[in-house]
């Protein structure tokens, strides 16, 4: 099985906690996508909760269930989904190791 998106241990830390206190219910799990790809602003990544789609890769990361959609899947290779939280910044980012190669 095909995991193309990786989660750092603070990411599936804070997903788990989304999960439970913002009521997501039950059967959804973490959406992986793309959006953009035209202009200046090239390709950004976005994260929300979904239930599973025909065409979607599944699988499970330590009991979350991630779903992309298989045709994105070339774009999501290698990425990993962190989470930071400091004095300036909280929030999802996402590492792309692809960007270093364009």
């Amino acid at each position: 099985m095909i995991e193309p998106v990786t989660l750092s241990a603070k990411a599936i830390t804070e997903v788990k906690h989304i999960m439970i206190h913002k009521n997501i219910p039950e059967g959804y799990g973490l959406r992986i996508g793309v959006k953009g790809g035209s202009g200046c602003g090239g390709m950004g990544f976005m994260l929300g909760f979904d239930k599973p789609k025909e065409g979607d890769i599944s699988y499970d990361v330590e009991g979350i269930a991630v779903h992309v959609e298989k045709k994105q899947t070339m774009y999501l290779i290698g990425l990993e989904v962190d989470f930071v939280e400091d004095a300036e910044t909280r929030g999802f980012t996402f590492i792309n190791p692809q960007e270093a190669n364009l």
